[in-house]
């Protein structure tokens, strides 16, 4: 079976499962008043993973960041005020998370058709889903009707948000929290494949545990002193950081995992069988990738009244 011939069957299965999911979130909410809406997006991030093929995983990661903090609400976007302390500066996305310019620059271009419309939420949920796409990974039905939260959580981003120092017990926990399986945090962890870290984030892994390659962890030594350097970076995944496939489960299986939290998916525990599946069959992690991704992105949405439609998705908007 051919890559493209699994992902479009992959986004026909994943239709009829956005048809059936949250009925007030539905893949035609803005057929009519914003028919060109997914066009528009999808063509901002192409010229953005053009310019950065990084920018693919940065928008990933702004979403899945975005939606275990209240859900996926767009409350990650909200810049910080003289009055309001949003999420950007919680520890988890201090100095790390990026491509919001990105998202501002879809915002306009939507604005621009169709005002008022379309929340930040919906296409912050479409950017991921291109972006992935992008990178040669599946596509999915984004179940689409999202609001816009009017305030944000910087202690339940510190709290919420899974830890590259944390344990499989603690992740799973955190996943079945927000209503996620653990074969839906194995899966979702392969968003790992594409994208970088900071050295804080793995150098006690590289420095002080066994569980790992020590060709690897000599690599990754040349760029990640013991001390200094915090912001320097390394590839999550070591073969194809710039390419969405399977190559993050191979090297979880050769103790190639960048992060603590990786490599403890594959550590003499409950989802090793899953990780080394993965590591063999792309269509089974494609798949799940996919279904997961989609049950992520209906973390208590805001829909009907709830929220808002931001006029600018750095600001709530004025009374």
């Amino acid at each position: 079976m051919t890559a493209h011939y699994l992902f479009v069957t992959i986004c026909v299965a994943l239709s009829l499962l956005a048809c059936f999911a949250n009925a007030q979130l539905s893949p035609n909410f803005y057929a009519r008043s914003c028919p060109r809406l997914q066009l528009i997006v999808r063509d901002a991030m192409r010229q953005a993973v053009n310019g950065e093929a990084r920018i693919g995983a940065s928008i990933l990661r702004l979403f899945f960041h975005d939606c275990f903090v209240n859900g996926c609400d767009a409350s990650l976007l909200l810049d910080d005020t003289g009055t309001f302390t949003g999420e950007k500066n919680a520890f988890p996305n201090k100095n790390s998370a990026r491509g919001f310019q990105v998202i501002d620059t879809i915002k306009t271009r939507v604005e621009a058709a169709c005002n008022a419309t379309v929340s930040c939420a919906d296409i912050l949920a479409l950017a991921a889903r291109d972006g992935v796409v992008l990178l040669g990974g599946p596509s999915w039905t984004v179940p689409l009707g999202r609001r816009d939260a009017r305030t944000a959580s910087q202690s339940a981003a510190n709290a919420q948000l899974p830890s590259p120092f944390a344990n499989l017990t603690t992740l799973t926990s955190q996943f079945a929290a927000k209503g996620l399986s653990a074969r839906d945090m194995t899966a979702l962890s392969g968003g790992h494949t594409i994208g970088l870290a900071r050295c804080t984030t793995f150098r006690t892994r590289i420095y002080n545990e066994t569980n790992i390659d020590p060709n690897f962890a000599t690599t990754r030594r040349a760029t990640c002193q013991a001390s200094g350097g915090d912001d320097n970076l390394a590839p999550l995944d070591s073969q194809t950081s710039n390419r969405f496939d399977n190559s993050y489960y191979r090297d979880l299986v050769a103790r190639r995992g960048l992060l603590h939290s990786d490599q403890e998916l594959f550590n003499g525990a409950s989802q090793d069988a899953l990780v080394r599946t993965y590591s063999n069959k792309i269509a089974a992690f494609a798949l799940d990738f996919a279904a997961a991704m989609v049950k992520m992105s209906k973390i208590t949405p805001l829909t009907g009244t709830n929220g808002e439609i931001r006029g600018n998705c750095r600001v709530v908007n004025s009374p």
